[in-house]
């Protein structure tokens, strides 16, 4: 299981996460410093009045699903096919796991 293609994709897969961790976390600070409350309620038309950063929000939280570019979606991808490589009837339950979540 320790290929090179499962060692790359998990590298990939810490350093995309310390990334996108990071910038949720500063993201989550900005939007508290500007609207001085933690009630997301409170927040509602906040892309009226933030339009870049409500525009952020959306491009990190599209990182943090590992959308196809993004380098979680790479990190991910290597490590799938080594387990697929490794071991065929991973791709049942693979499949499975993204059919129930």
């Amino acid at each position: 299981i320790q290929t090179q293609w499962s060692l790359s994709g998990t590298m990939a897969l810490m350093i995309a996460h310390g990334f996108t961790s990071s910038a949720l976390f500063c993201l989550a600070n900005t939007s508290y410093e500007r609207t001085k409350t933690r009630i997301m309620i409170l927040t509602r038309g906040l892309h009226n009045i933030l339009p870049m950063m409500t525009t952020w929000w959306l491009l990190i939280n599209l990182m943090n699903i590992a959308t196809p570019p993004s380098m979680n979606f790479t990190g991910e991808l290597l490590i799938a096919s080594s387990l697929f490589n490794w071991c065929p009837t991973t791709i049942i339950m693979f499949g499975l796991s993204m059919l129930i979540t």
